[in-house]
């Protein structure tokens, strides 16, 4: 039988990347060395301060390595509607190494993936009459929307739903797939990825976001105990390589807290470029800017509980007036100047979403899968360490 052995060190790039070649039959087995174990405990201990670069495929934190690492964005979701078991099916097809799920609460604190936790543009609940008394006015994160919302609906509610295409105009071929899937569950996820990771003998990571936590928060529906609780109680996250993602501040120290520095983890502090408070900072009455974050000092604030710095693709390198790409900002420099790896988001492959350099004529709406190769391309010379994409099978393609 085939060992997959992922060595000890915080790099994901390792945890893909090395394995023991095999002395037998096909298949593998998705292990940790023995001290999985004590890895896998939800308290940090010695193991939290091992440090074992220099293994095969691990490098020093902060140091880009080889080749940057693929976080299929919702899955394929330009090509599925997102947060769908199709959508991570296709995104393993086509080469993801990190899986992601978005994690909301429904009523009934179950821990499920969507992008938000606004349900009117990614489910049909709308055609449902049984739910017109749930259409309600919420405003979550600065952000006001009317329509339903996922923590006034049960799981076992939410279940009678399907999933439908966000960005219909953009990509008909997805949207052709709505009415199909349900909603999943963290968990239901994490069986599936364990699935796919046995049956294609490669490990698969998740990459999850804890959204809204300060709004779920303040309606009785925490999302942090939730999911660690899930982490725990599934060999393949206590074994195999998890990223936990989130806009806010307050909950991924809570999470470095509770789960040490251990060989499959990596905590990752998403910015954006923006002069404007993370939510838990404007709840809490600080002052601290998403902008304050992305200097030195800010990421080597960062580097103190987290291990990745994730930014829009246009804070490395930004936008000129025309649309086209200007020149590289210092912030993969810096980042790893602080030890942090850097890994934006997103990459999509419609020209609506291009540089100018990058778009053709066939129209704004239109896939333009050699251009959006061809920006990621110019992306990967800057340094990054990995990148979010709403097309995996490009994002690899970009990387030949």
């Amino acid at each position: 039988m085939t060992k997959l052995y992922l060595p000890p060190r915080l790099s994901r790039r390792g945890f893909i990347q090395t394995a023991a070649v095999a002395t037998g039959a096909a298949g593998a087995a998705l292990l940790l060395p023995g001290l999985a174990h004590a890895a896998s405990m939800l308290t940090p201990g010695p193991f939290a301060t091992l440090d074992l670069s220099g293994m095969p495929g691990i490098g020093p934190v902060g140091v880009a390595q080889p080749r940057p690492l693929i976080f299929g964005h919702r899955g394929a979701s330009a090509l599925r509607p997102e947060h769908t078991l199709a959508s991570y099916a296709k995104a393993i097809a086509d080469g993801a190494d990190y899986v992601e799920p978005d994690l909301v609460s429904t009523k009934d604190g179950v821990l499920v993936a969507r992008h938000e936790a606004f349900l009117s543009e990614t489910t049909d609940v709308a055609s449902h009459p049984e739910f017109a008394s749930r259409k309600t006015r919420k405003t979550i994160d600065g952000e006001t929307h009317e329509g339903w919302f996922v923590d006034d609906f049960t799981l076992a509610e939410l279940k009678t739903l399907r999933a439908v295409e966000r960005i219909p105009q953009y990509r008909p071929g997805s949207a052709q797939y709505n009415g199909m899937f349900q909603v999943a569950t963290f968990e239901e996820i994490i069986d599936f990825v364990a699935a796919e990771s046995a049956a294609r003998g490669r490990i698969v990571g998740i990459v999850p976001e804890l959204k809204h936590s300060t709004y779920f928060a303040s309606v009785g529906l925490p999302l942090e105990d939730r999911f660690l609780a899930i982490i725990a109680a599934h060999d393949y996250t206590r074994r195999n390589p998890i990223e936990i993602q989130s806009f806010e501040v307050a909950n991924l120290k809570y999470l470095r807290g509770k789960l040490g520095r251990r060989a499959n983890l990596r905590l990752m502090q998403l910015v954006i470029g923006e002069n404007v408070r993370p939510m838990d900072v404007a709840a809490a009455g600080g002052t601290l800017t998403f902008a304050q974050m992305c200097t030195p000092a800010g990421l080597r604030d960062i580097a103190q509980y987290a291990d990745v710095v994730a930014p829009p693709t246009r804070s490395i390198i930004p936008l000129k007036k025309d649309g086209s790409l200007d020149a590289p900002s210092s912030l993969v420099e810096d980042a790893h100047k602080a030890g942090l790896r850097v890994e934006p988001w997103t990459f999509r492959p419609e020209n609506h979403f291009l540089a100018a350099d990058f778009r053709n004529s066939a129209g704004d709406a239109v896939r333009n899968e050699a251009g959006s190769i061809a920006e990621i391309k110019r992306y990967i010379a800057t340094g990054i360490d990995g990148f979010f994409t709403d097309d995996p099978a490009l994002g690899r393609a970009a990387l030949a």
